[in-house]
């Protein structure tokens, strides 16, 4: 029987993401397959999935191919897309009212970037007193400069790990 006070919070697995000729995220068919394997858990158990979609000028300009959610994602009908302006998905969006108005207080949380609107986003859920799980390989980044996209992923894991959510591995996560 699924719980209904958790939802799936995919965050920024848009095809901007993959449509940069000369930058790949991390791991990214991994991230990818492990973050599908979640998405069809949480829908098999029943599970709210939300969709985070970063929405701005450039890349994220909403209406165009590259802001869409990813193909291999696509949302259903009746799952939550929560379109946002900054890096923080709780920042200027309705996020927190359709997460109290379904009864939700625990998030699982995966996606794209881990250094910006994932971390973000699991630093201000901590702050709003929900439950969090980072899946610590279902979230990615770009190399920027000076660190590895793994190193960041790595990074951040540690220091959001334990602090303001509990990591887990995709294969782990039940719902």
């Amino acid at each position: 029987m699924a719980d209904h006070s958790t939802a799936l919070v995919i965050i920024d697995v848009q095809e901007a993401m993959f449509s940069y000729p000369d930058m790949k995220l991390y791991d990214e068919e991994g991230v990818m397959n492990r973050i599908i394997s979640l998405l069809h858990k949480a829908r098999t158990a029943g599970t709210t999935v939300v969709y985070i979609q970063h929405t701005e000028d450039q890349e994220y300009t909403k209406g165009t191919s590259t802001w869409e959610i990813s193909s291999r994602i696509t949302p259903q009908e009746g799952e939550l897309v929560i379109e946002k302006p900054t890096w923080d998905a709780f920042h200027q969006t309705r996020l927190h009212e359709e997460l109290q108005q379904r009864g939700i207080t625990d998030l699982v949380i995966c996606g794209m970037q881990s250094e910006f609107c994932v971390d973000s986003t699991t630093r201000r859920a901590f702050s709003m007193g929900y439950s969090s799980v980072l899946v610590e390989d279902a979230n990615s980044t770009f190399d920027n400069g000076s660190l590895s996209g793994g190193q960041i992923v790595k990074h951040h894991n540690s220091v959001l790990g334990g602090r303001f959510a509990k990591l887990c591995k995709a294969q782990e996560v039940e719902f």
